[in-house]
């Protein structure tokens, strides 16, 4: 039996952040390089790692998280492996080096403490979703993992006039230098939009790309209200 178990065993460290299969997410910690991560995301760890729920920095930025558009995240510090995952969604590691994304905050998993982010409002939404929808900005040099319900399909919106159209309740996270839009289909409201649960959708332009889920969970996530 224990033969049959070994090839569940993790890779060898090659990275700050891996995947460990589809579904969790393997992080080498060291002391000085903390971690930000999803209250509650760990399952298991390996050597001496310590976590901080709240700490200062969180509390410092959640200021703005008037719109519950936040999540709680935990400092993580200390020397070992990590290892992470939020109800079996599929994990997707980035390293930034040197660029920035925008998530929707029900979808970050981790990023290293060091780098830059903040909460942002989304622009020229206001007329469809009140104050608009927020998202949490990200950038600098180092790791982020996101979660996905489901293996997501990455748009390049390629820089034309042609618009990218996404249900918000699929949207996982996109290129923050993209234009974004709000935009209602009057004719076909029963048939698309299903997790809005209307015909609206968010639209991209501009060099950029766009991470969508294919399941729309609507759940944990601001709805757009006409």
């Amino acid at each position: 039996m224990i033969q049959q178990l070994a090839g569940f065993a993790p890779a060898p460290v090659a990275a700050r952040m891996e995947n460990h299969g589809n579904h969790m997410l393997k992080v080498a910690m060291q002391t000085g390089n903390d971690l930000l991560a999803r209250v509650g995301s760990m399952v298991a760890y390996e050597g001496f790692v310590q976590y901080e729920p709240n700490p200062p920095a969180v509390r410092q930025i959640a200021k703005d998280w008037m719109t519950g558009e936040g999540a709680p995240l935990m400092k993580c510090s200390g020397d070992g492996l990590l290892y992470l995952s939020d109800y079996g969604a599929n994990v997707v590691v980035i390293n930034l080096n040197g660029d920035a994304i925008s998530v929707n905050a029900t979808n970050l998993l981790a990023f290293d403490a060091h780098l830059t982010w903040g909460i942002e409002r989304v622009k020229g939404l206001a007329k469809f979703a009140g104050q608009g929808l927020w998202n949490t900005k990200i950038s600098g040099q180092g790791w982020v993992a996101l979660t996905s319900r489901g293996k997501p399909i990455v748009v390049d919106c390629g820089g034309g006039e042609d618009e990218t159209y996404v249900d918000p309740d699929a949207l996982v996270a996109w290129s923050p230098n993209l234009k974004v839009k709000g935009k209602r289909s009057f004719k076909a409201q029963s048939l698309i939009g299903r997790g809005s649960g209307e015909a609206f959708q968010m639209a991209f332009s501009g060099q950029g790309i766009v991470v969508v889920q294919p399941s729309e969970d609507s759940t944990d996530r601001l709805r757009v209200r006409g």
